[in-house]
């Protein structure tokens, strides 16, 4: 009878357990009772701004983990698939093509900081000595072109046409191109970089990011950039279902403290600029 009965106590023991174990795991996975949250991040410079982060939301109960990411597609994918709780990569324009491309169901909770792309050249010092016939090597991303066809019209290479919108502006929305430059917008974002370094007679428009990653300092080195006025911040993202995660708005409230801006204005001297709305 003993034997039988510790038995018993073994099985209710084994399945109270496991019951709590799945409960973990839920509350894990986004819901509002939930005091870990997963992050994917671009590795420069939002996992490092995520770092910066960590410790001041371990004093609100919050414990942050960071996904690093070296792509513009994967960190969505992983959220649609609950493997993240949010991401922190892109900007509005991106993520409204990838919700119309891929049907998800994400929103965005904010906006971190701004990083002002910027259009580089290893040859050309000055727009006044862009050579006839240049190559813009650019992003694949559909996302950027229109930026980089406004920085160019803003600062006089090309004029766009009247009324053009310059978010979604392409290039059949340029107007006038006398200096017939070239464009070509086949390239991985990540490689840019490379090209800058290897095409030393292109204009090589680079994503901040990438551009602080590969020892650039787009303030100084970048021929274009842009202005404080972007429309492109940076967001928190996550799925609708998660709007209201108390651990995910907290983490927005950390990021736009006079702490963390102040430590993304110092660190970057300038490259991102934080916002707060």
């Amino acid at each position: 009878m003993k034997k039988y009965l510790g038995l018993l106590v073994t099985a209710l023991l084994i399945t109270f357990l496991a019951a709590c174990g799945s409960s973990e795991k839920e509350d894990g996975n986004g819901s509002d009772d939930s005091k870990t949250i997963t992050i994917g991040a671009a590795v420069i410079p939002h996992s490092e701004v995520l770092e910066k982060a960590k410790p001041i939301l371990e004093e609100k109960g919050i414990e942050l983990v960071i996904e690093e990411y070296d792509d513009y597609i994967l960190p969505n994918r992983d959220l649609e698939e609950d493997r993240l709780d949010a991401n922190y990569f892109q900007h509005t324009p991106y993520l409204e093509g990838q919700i119309e491309e891929f049907g998800y169901d994400f929103v965005s909770l904010g906006g971190i900081h701004i990083e002002p792309i910027g259009i580089y050249s290893k040859s050309v010092s000055s727009v006044e000595e862009i050579p006839e016939g240049t190559v813009v090597i650019m992003s694949s991303s559909e996302a950027d072109r229109g930026r980089i066809l406004s920085l160019l019209a803003r600062d006089g290479v090309i004029t766009l046409k009247e009324g053009t919108d310059n978010l979604t502006a392409d290039f059949d929305d340029i107007a006038e191109n006398p200096l017939n430059l070239e464009f070509d917008d086949s390239i991985e974002p990540a490689l840019l970089p490379e090209y800058y370094n290897r095409e030393e007679d292109a204009l090589v428009a680079i994503n901040t990011n990438y551009a602080i990653e590969a020892g650039l300092l787009p303030t100084e080195d970048a021929l274009l950039l842009e202005g404080s006025e972007s429309p492109y911040a940076n967001l928190i993202v996550t799925k609708s279902e998660n709007k209201d995660n108390e651990a995910l708005q907290t983490l927005v409230e950390v990021l736009r403290s006079e702490e963390i801006q102040t430590f993304m204005k110092e660190e970057y001297n300038g490259a991102i600029v934080p916002v707060s709305e």
